[in-house]
């Protein structure tokens, strides 16, 4: 089922870089498997995918571990609490939500004690609807945290993540991927050379993001099937 699942969405975003004119080789594909097993994730590697996202630290760790015969990429999507900054710079080799410049500077010192000589991917979260329950940094405040987190050293910074406000239609969803976009661009040049990757796009509007200029689309339930708690 996940084998065909996967193959499926894979022809799906074939489609859409082709409908917007773009290589199929600049958007790859992150699946999410919090709350997923590690055998699934284990059935999701042998279908092609190399990178997952999870959202809950211990429950992320666990299966790190248990999975660590396997060449996985381990990205941290969800919202970071002060105290878990050290697991994530330990375990995880990409974190996409970085929204102020303390976090910033606490996952520079921890990646410094546990992998100095191994920079930690980050991106920064956007929340252009500026949201009050939602994590992100607003477009004002933006190019202030990039040039604080390009300023440290066991970080390299690769670009923006955005999540759309909740049950917002096609049009709303499709001028917030706009808005990301057009930033990511602005901001290149403080970006450097490693400046890459626009993380956005999930289950229900990645074939919108792909069109938008998304590089590295979030996928869970489109290719897992409908989540199922663990416990």
């Amino acid at each position: 089922m996940i084998h065909e699942q996967i193959q499926m969405v894979h022809r799906a975003i074939e489609v859409a870089c082709d409908s917007s004119g773009r290589d199929n080789g600049s958007v790859r594909v992150l699946a999410v498997s919090k709350t997923r097993s590690s055998a699934e994730i284990r059935l999701a590697y042998d279908s092609g995918i190399e990178n997952f996202g999870e959202n809950y630290v211990q429950e992320a760790v666990q299966k790190i571990h248990e999975l660590r015969d396997l060449p996985l990429t381990w990205h941290y999507i969800g919202g970071i609490q002060s105290n878990k900054t050290k697991d994530l710079a330990r375990y995880f080799q990409w974190v996409h939500s970085i929204d102020r410049a303390n976090i910033a500077s606490r996952l520079n010192a921890a990646r410094a004690e546990f992998r100095p000589n191994n920079p930690l991917n980050v991106c920064l979260q956007l929340n252009l609807d500026e949201e009050v329950q939602k994590s992100g940094v607003s477009a004002r405040d933006v190019e202030e945290l990039l040039r604080h987190t390009k300023q440290l050293t066991h970080l390299r910074v690769r670009g923006f993540m955005t999540i759309p406000k909740p049950n917002a239609d096609s049009s709303f969803v499709q001028e917030g991927f706009r808005q990301a976009a057009e930033l990511f661009r602005k901001y290149r040049d403080i970006g450097d050379d490693n400046w890459d990757t626009l993380s956005m796009g999930m289950s229900n509007d990645f074939a919108i993001a792909v069109a938008e200029g998304a590089t590295l689309l979030r996928l869970g339930t489109v290719l897992f099937g409908p989540r199922v708690s663990l416990q």
